[in-house]
């Protein structure tokens, strides 16, 4: 659908110009998860999110700066919503810190279709796409070291003896990693109760005394 020009009487204003970003990011999410990377084009994006290609190439040029930023936008809402938990003080404890991070990880915003099939397929490109890698290793250092941060804090605060910090963090992010693959492409076997179990179960494993598995 062309946008037609504000000069126009009559005409429907053209939306900002950020609305048509994220409405375009939408439409290449749902296309990865239709077609997967190799099977989305500016066609498929533009046909799901109503647009013209006009309007597509204006805000994004071509399809890799289109894949590249969808990415990026996708890993960054991730972050984000990862660092307020952290940082922002609405929760105080560190128990409180990591269940919200639980609840985060495998919450229904994050488990969207789109947003899993985004992410399971930039890993099976990342190795032969060096900006796809850059971008999902900069998140993955920026993770684990809050989790490392976090669960050190726990550790001191719960007196575990022979934990670590740092194996507990990149254990917990390729456990939800591979949750998040599951529920995936297993989902009238795998639900976001079942994956909460088991993560539920990994921390109060390690953290007795801050997560409890009947809570």
């Amino acid at each position: 659908m062309a946008i037609e020009s504000d000069n126009k009487p009559g005409t429907r204003r053209a939306l900002p110009k950020e609305v048509r970003r994220k409405q375009l990011i939408q439409a290449t999410m749902d296309s990865i998860a239709e077609n997967g990377l190799s099977g989305t084009t500016m066609a498929t994006v533009t046909q799901k999110a109503g647009l013209s290609m006009g309007i597509a190439n204006l805000h994004f040029e071509s399809k890799e700066k289109m894949l590249t930023e969808t990415l990026q936008y996708v890993t960054d809402e991730y972050s984000n919503g990862q660092m307020d938990i952290l940082t922002s003080g609405k929760y105080i404890t560190v128990a409180e810190k990591i269940q919200a991070i639980l609840a985060f990880d495998l919450s229904p915003k994050v488990l969207q279709k789109s947003k899993l099939a985004v992410w399971v397929a930039f890993w099976g490109e990342a190795k032969a796409r060096p900006t796809y890698q850059k971008i999902r290793t900069l998140a993955d250092i920026q993770s684990e070291s809050a989790f490392r941060e976090l669960f050190q804090a726990a550790i001191d605060e719960g007196g575990y003896v022979n934990t670590d910090a740092d194996l507990l963090a990149r254990g917990y992010t390729a456990l939800v990693d591979g949750l998040w693959l599951d529920l995936l492409v297993a989902p009238k076997q795998f639900n976001r109760k079942k994956a909460m179990k088991i993560a539920r179960h990994y921390l109060a494993t390690a953290f007795p005394k801050h997560i409890q598995l009947d809570s």
